[in-house]
């Protein structure tokens, strides 16, 4: 009920945010009309399109991206045939009169018919929706977020129909106002027909800005209040569940629930994995009798990178005391679906204990899990005893698995804590000295972007520097970006990032596989030296190879904010997110 109530609110602040921008042409140009035949059945029209195309685009491959590119195409086609008949309804009259229902008589400049359906406002309002795409907040980063993971269901549509109606609420109260100051300028201006136009032409600019690019480029920089921090508020005060990447990072807090392990309301399974790795199938049902620890984790995922040291050294210790470790690897990324980079990945971390490919995220909802990394322990009749999200508490977590096996009645249990020392990416994260978040360079989930212009979705774009700030980042250089990841379409293309931490680390990979695509890096412009990380050397020069994560940065100095710099020498690259420690 509260991330309902989240939904909403966070709709309604839509209209303080720049993304509503560039469809208020389409829903005011009817400010005039009679708000409950016109306005609400246009704003059920954007809500209804949005929630449905939302739902499918969050969990959906190719295809539902191809298919609403055309809806967006049609939606554009129609908005612009509406924007003309608003400014020339004669010629509406002549040479549209196979849109006479959806062109003329929805911008006819005469009394408005008594007798006009909802029919026609509601078309125009689905086309809205298809070309809305709100600014991806807190909120809605949520919400999306689980749609991926959970599936397309009627929980994830309700979820997006309700933020689509808390914008639609803050929208409907503006037009309300709107209509009757438009009316008042009616009746005293005698400007009718000048406004009415003058809506038209608002209407074609709004078509040719969402054409051109320049609802995500320009309209970024017009935004007249940013809800972001409001919105971390209200997801603190009542979703105070949620964990952020710093909480991830210090782990659950420690408490003295070891010599109380409850039973949790859970019903756990393995079934539905895609494939498994160093093992057959294993169900749980045939665990019956051991201690199992389940590890959901994503190779790219710095957190669970810095964790694997540990579930690794607890499988070797008590492998031969009753405890299975099984990793179940659910994917964060596109590129993670594909099992040949798992197996890879397994390889190069040197783990031998069963894998589980989730690329479906049946488990992840089996478990109901929201987290990477998260850890599961189950005892010997199969019953989720204790779990632990994030990093960290890895003392506590150990007590559990001793206890548990005791329990299951084994003997000789090892005693004392398992010694690790994670190297590279897996080593432990300096948490005092770490001042910058995790940070996506794709549209979807980027943040703190500050190249002039703003994003440009989904079509090459020559970007350029921004003013570099605390955990701001600018592309240079020619990019494509995606709700994903960006592209770089030419050597020399680059990125900067403004930071504080001891590590900086970035998932990339070629958009070519197999290809290598060279590069330098520089901090405060300068090579790295001895501050380099493990993929690249004192000179600051490395190379993509694959898909994952590459630690750049490995630096004593944790104290100061630094610029880092990353400029590819070949086209091809693809750049993910970056993370830090």
């Amino acid at each position: 009920m509260i991330l309902f109530v989240l939904a909403y609110f966070g709709g309604a602040l839509t209209i303080v945010s720049p993304c509503i921008l560039p469809v208020l042409p389409f829903l005011f140009a009817r400010a005039d009309r009679p708000f409950l035949k016109s306005g609400l059945p246009m704003l059920i029209g954007m809500a209804l399109a949005f929630a449905v195309v939302a739902t499918f685009a969050s969990v959906a491959g190719g295809w539902i991206v191809a298919a609403n590119q055309a809806g967006r195409t049609a939606a554009l086609a129609l908005l612009a045939v509406f924007g003309l008949t608003l400014c020339f309804p004669d010629l509406s009259a002549r040479i549209m009169r196979p849109f006479v229902s959806l062109g003329a008589r929805m911008s006819r400049s005469g009394e408005w018919p008594q007798h006009e359906g909802v029919i026609s406002p509601m078309v125009l309002g689905a086309a809205s929706g298809l070309l809305w795409a709100p600014c991806a907040g807190p909120i809605l980063g949520l919400i999306l977020t689980g749609a991926a993971l959970q599936g397309a269901n009627a929980r994830t549509t309700v979820l997006l129909l309700v933020y689509a109606a808390g914008a639609a609420t803050s929208i409907g109260l503006a037009l309300l106002v709107g209509g009757r100051v438009y009316s008042a300028m009616k009746s005293s201006l005698g400007a009718g027909e000048w406004i009415r136009r003058c809506a038209g032409l608002m209407v074609l600019a709004a078509v040719v800005a969402i054409s051109l690019g320049l609802d995500t480029g320009l309209l970024t920089n017009l935004s007249v209040g940013s809800t972001t921090a409001f919105e971390e508020k209200l997801l603190d005060k009542l979703h105070p569940e949620r964990k952020t990447n710093a909480e991830f990072a210090a782990g659950s807090p420690a408490e003295d629930e070891v010599a109380s392990l409850r039973a949790e309301d859970l019903a756990p399974s393995l079934e539905g994995a895609n494939e498994w790795l160093n093992s057959p199938p294993l169900p749980l049902t045939e665990l019956k009798g051991k201690v199992v620890l389940v590890d959901f984790w994503t190779y790219s995922c710095i957190n669970c990178l810095r964790s694997i040291p540990y579930i690794r050294a607890w499988a070797d210790k008590y492998r031969d005391h009753g405890l299975v470790v099984i990793g179940v690897h659910a994917p964060e990324f596109a590129f993670e679906r594909n099992v040949d980079n798992v197996r890879k990945a397994v390889s190069t971390l040197r783990l031998s204990y069963p894998i589980a490919i989730d690329n479906g995220y049946r488990i992840w909802r089996a478990f109901e899990n929201q987290y990477w990394p998260a850890h599961y322990f189950i005892d010997a009749e199969g019953r989720v005893r204790h779990h632990h999200f994030g990093e960290g508490d890895y003392a506590q977590s150990e007590r559990v698995i001793q206890t548990l096996l005791a329990e299951a009645g084994n003997r000789n249990i090892p005693t004392g804590f398992a010694s690790v020392a994670g190297a590279g990416p897996e080593a432990a994260s300096d948490r005092n000295g770490v001042k910058s978040p995790e940070t996506y360079i794709g549209y979807d989930r980027g943040e703190n972007f500050v190249s002039p212009g703003g994003v440009v979705r989904n079509r090459n774009h020559a970007y350029a520097l921004g003013e570099p700030e605390l955990n701001s980042w600018s592309l240079t250089g020619n990019w494509t970006v995606g709700p994903e990841q960006a592209q770089s379409n030419g050597p020399d293309g680059g990125i900067v990032y403004r930071f504080h931490a001891r590590d900086l680390h970035l998932v990339l990979g070629p958009s070519i596989e197999g290809a290598a695509i060279r590069f330098r890096i520089t901090i405060d412009g300068k090579a790295p030296g001895a501050d380099h990380g493990m993929d690249s050397d004192a000179d600051g020069y490395g190379v993509v190879t694959a898909q994952r994560l590459y630690q750049l940065v490995r630096g004593a100095d944790a104290n100061r904010d630094r610029t880092f710099e990353i400029r590819f020498l070949d086209p091809g690259v693809q750049a993910y997110a970056f993370t830090f420690g």
